[in-house]
Formats: C-alpha cells, sequence, structure tokens
C-alpha cells in the first residue's frame, strides 16, 4: 500500500522521512479559509488536517493511506497564523516574548481502501525567553518567521527564544511524529 504525505512542507517531508523513505507527496489544495476557528484549538486543526487529506484522497486511487497535517500556535485562546508580513511577524514574537504559548497540530489518516479515518491532535506548551526588540528585528531579517505558524521555527534560529517545552518537540516543527506513528499502526500499518 502506498504512502501519501499531503502536504509541500519541507519540515514535514524531512520528518516522515525519520520513520519513513517509502512515500509519495501530493500536495493538497485545500482550501483552508473553508475552516473558521470556533473556539477549540484542537478541534480546528484536526478540521484541517482532515480536509487536506480528504482532499488528496479524493484525487487518488483505492490503495493508499494518506496523511494530512496541520500546525497553529495558540496564546491565551488566540490563533497566530503564518505572518503575512514582517509588521505581523514583528507582532507575533513581541507577544510571545517571556511567555508560555502552546503548538498544536492536527493529524489525519486516510485509508483509500477501507474508507477507514483516524484524526487526533497534540498539543505542546513553549516557552520563550524575554527577547528583545532588537532581536526579534535580527531574527525576521533572516526571512525565517515568514512561513511559520507563529512566526519562528524551533528547529532553525527560532530555537535560541525557546527556553523550554513541555510535550512533544517534533509537534512543534510540524509533524507529531509518536502521534502519527500510533495512528498508522492502528490503521494496520507498519512503518
Amino acid at each position: 500500500m502506498k504512502l501519501i504525505l499531503a502536504s509541500a512542507s519541507e519540515r514535514r517531508q524531512e520528518l516522515l522521512k525519520r520513520i519513513t523513505s517509502d512515500f509519495d507527496i501530493i500536495v493538497s489544495d485545500f482550501d483552508e479559509e473553508k475552516v473558521s476557528f470556533q473556539g477549540s484549538c484542537g478541534e480546528y486543526v484536526t478540521k484541517l488536517a482532515k480536509g487536506k487529506a480528504e482532499n488528496v484522497a479524493n484525487r487518488i486511487g483505492n490503495d493508499a493511506i494518506v496523511i494530512g497535517c496541520d500546525t497553529i500556535v495558540s496564546f491565551k485562546e488566540h490563533v497566530l497564523g503564518k505572518p503575512r508580513n514582517e509588521l505581523e511577524a514583528f507582532s507575533m514574537l513581541r507577544l510571545l516574548s517571556g511567555s508560555i504559548h502552546q503548538v498544536y497540530s492536527g493529524v489525519a489518516v486516510i485509508d483509500t481502501k477501507t474508507k477507514n479515518v483516524k484524526i487526533d491532535y497534540v498539543c505542546t506548551d513553549v516557552k520563550f525567553s524575554s527577547i528583545s526588540d532588537e532581536e526579534i528585528k535580527s531574527y525576521i531579517a533572516t526571512g525565517e518567521p515568514m512561513d511559520k505558524a507563529g512566526a519562528y521555527g524551533i528547529q532553525g534560529f527560532g530555537g535560541v527564544f525557546v527556553e523550554e517545552i513541555t510535550g512533544d518537540y517534533y509537534n512543534v516543527v510540524g509533524l507529531p511524529l509518536n502521534k502519527l506513528n500510533k495512528m498508522l499502526k492502528e490503521m494496520g500499518v507498519n512503518l
């Protein structure tokens, strides 16, 4: 059975390669704007992940396992997506400075043959050190924050701001490997 990652994210592709090299990539064109935030981060990310996985599953044959994933940053019940510009990135990082926030990743796994669907999410607490405006500006100048939820990448330059995490590190990067592996096993897929 073919394993398909429904994501263009290089970080998710790199992480999936840590548990298997035998997968294909088919990028989902699911319109994330169709899903509105209703107050539950876990519900929100699982709907997004499921939408991405279903979008790809509906375009392929009946002998594949499709993995969809979405990651958001939440601070005091507010969702921080990818910044639209440098000013928004600055505002997000200033908000996160010296505080604890949550990173949620929703995961959806679809067996196109049996139509079995598993969805779940992981939440990790991340504590940032206090960071100066100059540090934020220097980080933004690297370009790294612009394509990441919450305007930082723990696996890159942004990792220097992270004082502590409670939970799954790989969730913060964008693909909770332990959760994904358990879900695949539940569907009879052993990597």
